[in-house]
Parts: C-alpha cells; structure tokens; sequence
C-alpha cells in the first residue's frame, strides 16, 4: 500500500507528466513515470503486507480486507498528517468505511486531516493516480522477483489470469508461502484436491 504528499502546488506538475489510474497505463509508461512521481512527492509511506500477515489478520472475528486495508492506509496518513487526505474507497459503502477509517487515524490526524473519501478515487484524483503508478510498479517488480527465486512464470498474479490459474493448480502445496490461505481461488484449489483423495478411497 502507497501513501504519497504532494504540495498543492505541484498537483499540476503530476497532470502535466501524465499521472492517472494506474490501470490506464502500460507497463513501460508506470515504470518511466515512477521515478519522475518521486522526484515531485513530498514525503511518502509504502507498507507491503506479506501473506501469512493477511491470513492473521482475516482470522479475527470482525476483520476482512477493506478493514486490513483502512487500518494500514490510516496509520500512514497519520504518520504524514496532512491537511487532506484523498482515500480510495474499496467498498461502495463509503459512510461506514469512512467511519471506521477516521476512527483508525490518531487524534493530531483526526483533528486536522480533511478527509475526501471516494470509491475508485484514482480515476477522479491524480495524486491518488500517482499512488497507484508507485503501487503497481512495486508490485510488478515484487511479482517479477518471485519469479526469478522460484523459477517459473505464474503470470500476473491476479485470479482473472489463466497463468496464475494454473500455476495454483499445480503448486498450491509446494510453494504455500506465496498463497493467502484466505484467498478464495486457494481454498477452492485445496476443497476440490482434498475432494480428489477422498473419491479415491
């Protein structure tokens, strides 16, 4: 997860380089834009969450991914504190999400943050644009030094891609570390494989 601060000033500094929606770019275009963003950012935090942290979190009772994902990105604006904060909403329910986020922030944050909170916010913001870029990039870049270490190509990673549909497949139980066990498309790889031995009895 990316937080970014950028000067007033310097928004249209992102316009004119060309920042928007991540997913409106090409993968070349986000990585030549990745180095420009940090040169006009103010400050900026970056939290990558590991999977094995995902599936602790997941176990608690009331907890789910947009919570995970409110509880890390309102430490980071607290740790900044900004004047505004413009916040990509996850879920369509942006009353409550907007509840339990300010609810998360510290007080100074609480106090003095102004909070613009929008479901798919990078399309409407360029600066939440800029957060994105440096989102993917690191992403794709993490993505590609998994690849390199265990020495096959998964694909994207997204369960949309039929390279990662059958990269799960196969090696869901040799390389568990990569997998969120709370992942949907994991845990239907794990019933139907588990389904498979019992049938063989």
């Amino acid at each position: 997860m990316v937080a970014l601060a950028v000067e007033e000033e310097d928004i249209k500094q992102l316009e004119w380089m060309g920042v928007k929606d991540s997913k409106l770019l090409s993968s070349s275009a986000r990585e030549e834009l990745f180095e420009r963003i940090r040169e006009v950012v103010k400050d900026f935090r970056v939290e990558v969450i590991e999977p094995d942290a995902i599936d602790l979190s997941l176990q608690e009772a009331e907890s789910n991914l947009n919570w995970l994902e409110a509880d890390t990105s309102a430490r980071m604006v607290s740790e900044i504190n900004p004047d505004k904060a413009i916040i990509d909403c996850p879920s369509t329910n942006i009353l409550a999400y907007k509840d339990y986020f300010y609810s998360r922030l510290s007080k100074a944050a609480q106090q003095k943050t102004q909070l613009v909170i929008e479901h798919k916010a990078d399309a409407r913001h360029v600066v939440v644009g800029a957060a994105s870029i440096i989102a993917k990039v690191i992403r794709d870049r993490s993505i590609d030094k998994l690849k390199d270490k265990i020495g096959i190509d998964f694909g994207s990673g997204y369960p949309s891609d039929p390279k990662t549909q059958d990269f799960l497949n196969k090696y869901y139980d040799k390389y568990p570390e990569v997998f969120r066990k709370q992942w949907r498309p994991y845990k239907d790889v794990v019933f139907s494989k588990s389904q498979k031995s019992l049938n063989e009895f």
